[in-house]
């Protein structure tokens, strides 16, 4: 059983997943497994597409079940027992010492369950796509240096809030612990609420700077900023502080989420529709994440002080 298990959630991009398994296939560190999870693309697969990557394995579902869903089912049916599970998306082109670096950092800080890779614009290789998520007090959350120009000069590890799940390495019991990925999120936000529980069940992430991918970033969405994006995102917002937030936390700063949540309203009001319809729905979703609330916050064995000192202020 290989040590380590990347998995690819693929939906309708296939010339990106090509680039993506020729990366995989120059790994340095060789003892993995790649399953690829198909959402139902419109397009058959190519012929030879697997041949890119020797041994990796495609599944096929009928339906498309959104990335949160397809990653709980890699993970449970077809990643066997392996230790790691090195989550990677189709569009992020791994450096060939990509999983050395990462499993160099895990053997480095045995008590770490979580890391974050690097991300690099593959578009603009001057540029961040981003270093890790931070998480704010207000509930809104983002790519660390996103956009911006490589910072120099920065520890070669250190602690974020969660990882961006395009690459994000996590220990198999620890994803498991905390119940995997919210399935009624679909996409967007997923890997935030899933950083956000484990850092609730005492689970931290390190940033490995040297593990680094190249990302393209929202192929298979239509953009950041198209509705579906917006729809999701901003929904997942909302239902991410609703069911993670520990109690103290939760009123202390609810006027500042519901002024992000006013202000977001009015600044995307005027060009989509879409805005108004996340937020209804994430307000009529409240009972049900209600009901998850109490089983997280039941689990959270970290203490105020040490979420407050890892959010974003």
């Amino acid at each position: 059983m290989a040590r380590v298990a990347v998995i690819i959630v693929h939906w309708n991009c296939w010339d990106v997943l090509a680039r993506c398994l020729d990366a995989l296939a120059q790994q340095t560190w060789r003892d993995f497994s790649v399953t690829i999870v198909d959402n139902a693309s419109s397009q058959p697969m190519p012929a030879q597409l697997l041949e890119r990557c020797p041994g990796a394995v495609l599944v096929q579902n009928a339906t498309n079940l959104g990335f949160a869903a397809a990653n709980n089912q890699a993970v449970l049916q077809h990643s066997g027992n392996s230790e790691w599970l090195a989550l990677l998306n189709p569009d992020a082109f791994a450096q060939p010492d990509w999983l050395e670096q990462l499993m160099q950092a895990s053997a480095a800080a045995p008590d770490c369950s979580v890391f974050a890779s690097r991300q690099i614009d593959a578009t603009h290789p001057e540029l961040l796509d981003g270093d890790g998520d931070a998480y704010h007090i207000s509930g809104r959350a983002w790519r660390i240096g996103h956009g911006q120009p490589i910072p120099q000069n920065k520890p070669a590890v250190e602690p974020v809030f969660s990882p961006c799940a395009a690459s994000g390495l996590y220990r198999r019991s620890a994803f498991m612990q905390v119940g995997g990925f919210d399935e009624d999120f679909f996409c967007y936000f997923e890997d935030v609420d899933l950083g956000f529980r484990l850092q609730l069940a005492g689970y931290h992430c390190l940033l490995v700077r040297t593990a680094v991918v190249h990302h393209l970033g929202a192929t298979s969405t239509g953009g950041q900023h198209s509705d579906f994006a917006l729809y999701h995102g901003h929904r997942n917002l909302v239902w991410t502080y609703f069911k993670n937030m520990p109690g103290a936390l939760f009123w202390l700063l609810l006027p500042l989420h519901l002024a992000i949540n006013f202000f977001t309203l009015l600044h995307h009001a005027q060009h989509s529709k879409v805005i108004w319809r996340a937020k209804r729905d994430a307000f009529f979703g409240l009972l049900t994440i209600k009901a998850k609330r109490n089983a997280v916050q039941c689990k959270r064995t970290q203490s105020i002080a040490s979420l407050w000192r890892m959010m974003a202020r």
